[in-house]
């Protein structure tokens, strides 16, 4: 009889540690399930836009410099209100076109030059040391020498000033004949000698995008390259990529979030595995 006491001690530990181990893993399951929607658009909407937008997105973009083809931007000065509604960021600096890229030492005098520009505009804007901030990569397919040379320079000296790079690029093959594709994301990554580039890709095909939509979003693992930030949707849409999921966009061919019915303010649409994909990380 004076044993039950030390037995019964034993199966309650027994069942404290199975109870712990079930919740540990149901909370990691549900840790790598989760998944947060963000908008990104080349101008900042305004600030009477972000209630509207705060009912959908967990994050916005923020572009430190003018987004391509435009000559300034209109998101410095934004960061606290944005803040303040209770967005996070992915933060961006538009990177160059490879035509640009004369040569290997002028990759790299650009890529420091770039990233020295973009480090004392994320100070300027409040970010703390070692958010991420993405390069901007419109370019698809395979990249030339120079370029990888411009995107390691970039991160190294991003690095040093104490931020951590990432890249925005595609994550849509790109057919270069004789049966072989490349992936855009995939050539930036065989070319960064080791260093770890946080990814966000594009990849807007239907499938496995699902179009305009903001429910039942594909897992981030199905954009076609391991990323953190997958940008599903983007304005206007491209006929030759969307033809299975037109539907789901606005007849003028835009995305725009489900409560913005007037339809003042078009966006590209975003899943990520953060609420804050630039939160600041070592």
């Amino acid at each position: 009889m004076r044993r039950l006491p030390s037995l019964f001690a034993a199966l309650l530990l027994v069942s404290s540690v199975t109870i712990l181990v079930l919740a540990s893993r149901s909370n990691t399951e549900v840790a790598a399930t989760t998944s947060f929607l963000g908008f990104d658009a080349n101008d900042y909407p305004g600030d009477e836009a972000l209630p509207i937008l705060r009912k959908t997105f967990s994050f916005a973009s923020f572009w430190l410099g003018p987004a391509p083809g435009q000559k300034r931007t209109t998101w410095l000065g934004k960061r606290a209100v944005l803040q303040s509604r209770g967005f996070g960021f992915v933060v961006l600096y538009n990177g160059r076109e490879s035509r640009k890229l004369k040569s290997g030492a002028d990759a790299h005098q650009k890529g420091v030059s770039d990233a020295q520009n973009a480090a004392s505009l994320a100070r300027q804007e409040g970010f703390p040391s070692d958010t991420v901030i993405f390069l901007d990569i419109e370019e698809g397919g395979r990249l030339p020498e120079s370029y990888h040379e411009y995107v390691r320079t970039w991160f190294d000296e991003l690095a040093r000033l104490r931020f951590k790079g990432g890249a925005y690029c595609s994550a849509i093959p790109v057919d270069e004949g004789q049966g072989r594709t490349i992936i855009t994301a995939k050539d930036l990554e065989d070319h960064l000698g080791g260093r770890q580039l946080v990814f966000w890709v594009f990849n807007d095909v239907c499938p496995p995008s699902p179009g305009c939509v903001f429910s039942n979003i594909p897992p981030i693992a199905q954009s076609g390259f391991p990323a953190e930030v997958w940008q599903f949707a983007q304005t206007p849409r491209r006929k030759e990529r969307t033809a299975n999921c037109a539907a789901s966009y606005a007849p003028d061919g835009n995305c725009y979030a489900p409560e913005d019915t007037a339809h003042r303010w078009f966006i590209d649409a975003n899943v990520a595995t953060s609420p804050n994909p630039s939160a600041p990380r070592k």
